[in-house]
């Protein structure tokens, strides 16, 4: 369903007359507040959401770290035995 000029320009006349020329800024700055706040609030959620995975991605690099060192370790120690 497309909005034509003519049903936008309605639409935006019957606001008028609803809410009166001095209301109509003022809902449009509590519009953009709430869109602020919900955009805050959504990246919050997210993040708390994403840190514990980010946690146990850490966990798990740091538990292989030790073991992928010892690893190259023991093959330089071999290759030194070698020569």
């Amino acid at each position: 369903m497309h909005l034509g000029p003519m049903e936008i320009a309605l639409i935006l006349i019957v606001i008028l007359l609803l809410f009166g020329a001095k209301r109509i800024p003022e809902i449009a700055r509590s519009l953009g507040r709430a869109s602020q706040e919900y955009k805050k609030a959504k990246e919050d959620f997210l993040a708390e959401v994403n840190k514990p995975a980010e946690d146990a991605k850490d966990a798990v690099e740091d538990k292989s770290a030790p073991a992928v060192n010892a690893a190259k370790e023991d093959k330089d120690s071999g290759e030194s035995a070698k020569s």
